[in-house]
This record gives structure tokens, sequence and C-alpha cells, in this order.
């Protein structure tokens, strides 16, 4: 089985393949329900069975994406792209999206994480955690400037994103970037592993 991941981001392709051990693992086959899928055997075999690539794809949405709906646009966008990328050689596109988000009830501005699974016809959707930026870097952020570069700006560095995100400099590396976003991607993951949907 190939999956394609929509980004040439290596945090990116880790998280998918950090998502995919867990739904091969042999200790949590008790927690699966049963499915008759192609992609479910494949997904329940053997990791080393399923090669998992980086695919850069455009995200269709803005450099920053801003709220749930244009967060999880991207990430479907970037999931699709795979697929068309090259038409037959990919099983699954995986799309993976970073962005900024207001929840009711706070008035905070939040890191959010939305990574999106499909195989053409079905979509899978799955969100990471969600981080209160301080408010200096949402300030930055509602003036029209980026994540990435205000984070590396901040800590005088560059390249954050490709590291360890704003998720492991703001929890002081407590939350780590691809498992995080694993996370999301074992959620978006759900209709082809779960017979439930």
């Amino acid at each position: 089985m190939r999956v394609g991941v929509g980004s040439g981001n290596p945090v990116k392709r880790r998280a998918v393949e950090q998502a995919l051990g867990t739904a091969s693992d042999p200790d949590s086959e008790a927690d699966r329900t049963d499915g008759d899928t192609e992609v479910l055997d494949a997904l329940a075999g053997d990791p080393s069975t399923v090669a998992v690539d980086a695919v850069p794809v455009p995200s269709g949405v803005s450099e920053q994406p801003t709220g749930h709906a244009e967060t999880m646009a991207g990430a479907e966008n970037r999931a699709a792209a795979v697929l068309d990328s090259e038409p037959d050689a990919y099983d699954l596109g995986v799309g993976i999206e970073g962005g900024v988000a207001r929840f009711d009830g706070t008035d905070g501005c939040f890191l959010v994480m939305w990574a999106a699974v499909t195989d053409g016809t079905r979509v899978g959707r799955g969100a990471g955690p969600s981080l209160e930026l301080p408010t200096t870097v949402a300030n930055r952020i509602d003036a029209g400037a980026e994540l990435g570069p205000v984070m590396d700006d901040l800590l005088d560095t560059e390249g954050v994103a490709r590291r360890g995100g704003a998720a492991g400099a703001l929890t002081n590396g407590r939350v780590d970037r691809a498992a995080a976003l694993a996370a999301a991607v074992a959620g978006a993951f759900g209709p082809f592993v779960s017979d439930l949907y």
C-alpha cells in the first residue's frame, strides 16, 4: 500500500508514519472493530508493507490559514491533491494543515491542527491538540503575520515549522509536533480502520 502525504515537511511525513505504526500495532488489535475493506487489511498487517511518500502539493488556502474551516479545507485539499498528482500511484492521500483559530467562550487565539485522509471517495477528518497562543504572538497574527516566521523571530532561529514547531516551543518541548499531528492523522484514519462509519 502506498500513502502519499501532501507536504514536503519531514515532520508531517513522520506524523503519518507514527499514526500508521499505531494503527498497525498488534497490541491495539483488540481495540479496533473488524472491517472488511482492503485498506483495513493493509493497515492491520505488517507496517513495513505500507510505504509513506512525501508529495509536496499546494494547500489551496492562505499561507496562514485562519479559522477551523480554512485550516480543514487546506488539509482536505492537500489529501485530494496527492491522489491527483499521480493517478493510481497512491491508495490514500493524507493532508495535514496547521492554522490559527478562535473558540467560542474564550478570548484567546489558538494554534490548531487538522488532518484529512482520502481514497478518492471517502474522506476522514481529525484534529490534533489546540494550544493558546501568547497575546504578543496572537497580536502579530491578527496583524497579518504568519505563525512560523513569528516563532522564528521570537526564538531568533529559522525553520521552527520543520522541527518542533510552535507547539514544541510554546510548551517547552512537552508537546511533540509530530506526535500532535499524528493524533490528528490517526483520527482521520477512522473511516478506513473501523466499520462503525
